[in-house]
């Protein structure tokens, strides 16, 4: 199990490269129009092929299912793409090891559930680890770099959002299932908003390692990277399955600076210790 998770893990930090090298040259909304395309179309046919299903909710959930694809793609993935094209890689990585902080924020402002002081003092300790790679380069509003990781922060916290609103809905129609349904429906309410906001497609200039690096996002990470993840969520707890986030941004940064040329810095380093030690803290609280 733990070789698969890191591979899980593994695949989620290439996301990271891959979309930061294709956003250099490609409109990040195309790519996701695209991912969201073929990650769509994997769950379908996993659904329909491999499972024998049809797609079929209650009508009393249509509502939620609806609002769970609206946050998955048009909000959560498609700030995650601008913000990765504005920041970097490892920033984004690291924004996402941020994201059961926030899902502790969320049930302690919304749910009114019990918090305690590692739980809290993680959340603080995490957020000012945040804060600090945040003004890495200094305080300027309108700097790509600054409105990237605001981006990216708001991407993981639409993230613990919507892990918090799809809990129950996960639980009733099952983890694989309920996925492949916000996945479509994140896909089909996408495309209204691309084509209101974007010119036609043009894929006509891409390259075979373009198409290779959109492949890969959408069918190994949105496909088989969910699904060890959801496999590997049936055989452990949540809380100890979500440790192995912590590898995210430790894996991005590694092959950051092997295929991207990333340069450390002294902001990062300390900054990614804090949200680390932080989301650590409040996992064990």
């Amino acid at each position: 199990m733990y070789f698969w998770l890191f591979f899980q893990q593994l695949i989620a930090s290439g996301t990271h490269i891959i979309v930061k090298d294709l956003t250099e040259t490609i409109q990040p909304s195309l790519i996701l129009l695209l991912r969201a395309f073929f990650a769509a179309g994997f769950y379908i046919f996993w659904v329909i092929v491999r499972e024998k299903k049809n797609f079929r909710l209650e009508k009393k959930d249509i509502p939620i299912a609806i609002l769970l694809g609206i946050l998955n793609i048009p909000i959560n993935q498609y700030l995650f793409f601008i913000g990765v094209h504005l920041s970097t890689a490892p920033n984004a990585g690291l924004a996402y090891a941020l994201s059961p902080a926030f899902v502790l924020v969320i049930a302690l402002i919304f749910l009114k559930e019990s918090g305690n002081w590692k739980k809290i003092t993680g959340v603080v300790i995490a957020i000012a680890g945040a804060v600090l790679i945040m003004l890495e380069r200094g305080i300027d509003l309108k700097s790509d770099f600054f409105i990237g990781n605001v981006l990216l922060l708001l991407a993981s916290f639409s993230w613990a959002l919507y892990t918090i609103l799809g809990r129950d809905f996960s639980r009733k129609y099952g983890a694989v299932y309920s996925t492949a349904v916000t996945m479509v429906i994140g896909f089909i309410s996408y495309i209204p908003v691309y084509f209101i906001t974007n010119e036609p497609i043009a894929i006509g200039t891409f390259n075979a390692f373009d198409w290779l690096g959109i492949l890969y996002l959408g069918i190994m990470t949105s496909g088989f990277g969910y699904l060890i993840w959801f496999w590997a969520l049936k055989k452990m707890e949540a809380s100890k399955l979500s440790v192995f986030n912590n590898l995210q941004p430790v894996l991005t940064t590694i092959l950051a600076i092997i295929f991207l040329n990333h340069q450390l810095t002294i902001p990062f380093l300390a900054g990614g210790v804090l949200i680390i030690g932080g989301v650590v803290l409040t996992q064990r609280g």
